[in-house]
């Protein structure tokens, strides 16, 4: 192994990386121009068009892993995983937002969005736990969980749609709208998001592939590199777009692109299924995966509580206990899947 081929690979990591951070920024603040134009509120863009943006990296990493090396493990390690990832960066993005607990600034409406991602998260982890199938019921080569994710994906968006148009209206009756992007047209705003989500997801996708040969070079464990940090690299645009709007003051933006990446992340699982030819794609993943999918469901309950409880002060001065557990629980679901393996 050449020195300068050990070169071109860390090269290769910092410029993929450098693209995603630079115009994963640009995506947070033409995402919260869209938020504005279209009155669809930071919500809403957030649990739809960024949450989509942010988690095609791990749609593509996973389809990789079942259409080609077919190994379902890798696609379900990377998404749950990813979900663990996700609840994650609220600790983060609580670490960078000063006035206080970033999840008691955030609307109390992503509560919805949590609680169908807890139902979606423990639908998936009961589907790999159960691993017979159900006498007599039949979806060919298909699980019986792959409808229900997706239809509790579609469920999921038609709710919280619906419920931040009713929010909206109610607010619209009593205050007058802030203009805060006046000088910005929709069409230079969608023009401009399409471009830099373009580039992130370009960049994302390629960058699942440049980990691996880093995984290598470094002389990482293999199941290591694709459940721990080929995870860990496929949600960096959740973490710079959710950074970027949280310092940007668009909390409802960043807050609303992670638990849409998780319900996004889940319903994913039910794509891979479809793809996957071999049998029901959950059943043939390793048992110990569902671990995973119960630390998602107990960090996004965490999650819920801050939300509605609404601390006003971080407990530990630089973030919330709320924050603190969530960091702890990805910490030791790290730890864990490390010596499982």
């Amino acid at each position: 192994m050449t020195l300068t081929f050990i070169w071109r690979v860390w090269l290769q990591f910092l410029l993929i990386s450098g693209a995603i951070l630079i115009c994963g920024s640009r995506l947070s603040r033409y995402a919260d121009v869209l938020a504005e134009k279209t009155h669809l509120g930071r919500t809403w863009i957030g649990l739809t068009g960024l949450a989509v943006v942010t988690s095609l990296p791990e749609l593509t990493t996973g389809a990789s892993a079942v259409l080609w090396v077919r190994l379902p493990d890798i696609a379900v390690g990377n998404l749950l995983g990813a979900c663990v990832m996700n609840l994650a960066i609220l600790a983060v993005a609580d670490l960078v937002y000063p006035p206080g607990p970033v999840l008691s600034a955030a609307d109390r409406g992503h509560v919805l969005a949590a609680a169908f991602g807890v139902v979606m998260l423990g639908i998936a982890s009961l589907a790999v736990m159960a691993r017979n199938p159900v006498p007599g019921i039949s979806l060919g080569h298909l699980g019986l969980s792959t409808p229900v994710l997706l239809i509790c994906y579609l469920l999921a968006m038609r709710a919280t749609y619906r419920y931040q148009q009713r929010e909206r209206a109610q607010y619209l009756k009593e205050h007058v709208e802030e203009v805060l992007y006046p000088d910005v047209s929709l069409k230079t705003a969608i023009l401009r998001f399409g471009m830099h989500a373009g580039v992130v997801v370009a960049a994302a996708v390629w960058l699942p592939r440049v980990a691996e040969n880093l995984g290598e070079l470094m002389g990482w464990h293999l199941s290591l590199v694709g459940t721990v940090f080929v995870a860990a690299v496929t949600t960096l645009p959740e973490l710079v777009v959710t950074i970027s709007a949280v310092r940007l003051g668009a909390v409802d933006l960043g807050v609303g692109n992670l638990l849409g990446s998780v319900m996004a992340n889940v319903a994913m699982l039910g794509i891979m299924d479809l793809l996957y030819s071999d049998g029901p794609l959950l059943r043939a993943a390793a048992p110990e995966h569902a671990a995973t999918g119960v630390v998602a469901m107990v960090m996004t309950g965490i999650a819920a509580v801050e939300l509605m409880y609404r601390p006003q002060k971080k407990a530990l001065r630089w973030m919330s206990l709320g924050a603190f557990v969530l960091a702890f629980l990805y910490a030791g679901n790290v730890l864990l899947q490390t010596l499982a393996r």
